[in-house]
């Protein structure tokens, strides 16, 4: 699934929507993904046609790209269950605490996800951990 290749990560969305409509088994990588397309009902419509497929989301419009969307979940669930950064899952588990919601939690998160991955790709530089870990940090003041 993890690949530079639009069409194909967005297929993988797909493929596991229809598994989970039929249902058939899922892999690993699958039911992760498909626990976070279960958070998102207001994204269901995107995966019962293949036109979503080409679809452009423009932010500048107002759009949410929900591939984006599930993509930054899976990421933070990653980072979580590894602990990299190292001190994300104590961050993760006191902003758990302050919200209450651990889904409200992560998209708390994944705001600064999002930040520290788009500062990356201006500065032509890989993510700072130590500016993602301090605004995540800055969730739990």
């Amino acid at each position: 699934m993890f690949s530079q290749n639009r069409d194909q990560l967005r297929q993988f969305y797909h493929t596991v929507w229809l598994k989970m409509q039929s249902p058939q088994t899922l892999s690993a990588l699958e039911q992760s993904v498909a626990q976070v397309l279960q958070m998102h009902p207001e994204y269901h419509a995107v995966f019962e046609k293949k036109t979503h497929l080409e679809q452009e989301y423009f932010v500048e419009s107002g759009d949410t790209n929900p591939y984006l969307h599930m993509g930054l979940h899976l990421s933070l669930h990653e980072q979580i269950s590894t602990d990299r950064p190292a001190g994300i899952r104590d961050v993760y588990q006191q902003l758990l605490q302050k919200v209450g919601d651990s889904h409200k939690a992560e998209h708390e998160m994944m705001e600064a996800l999002a930040e520290a991955l788009w500062q990356a790709q201006r500065d032509n530089q890989p993510p700072s951990e130590t500016r993602y870990l301090e605004a995540l940090q800055a969730l739990l003041n």
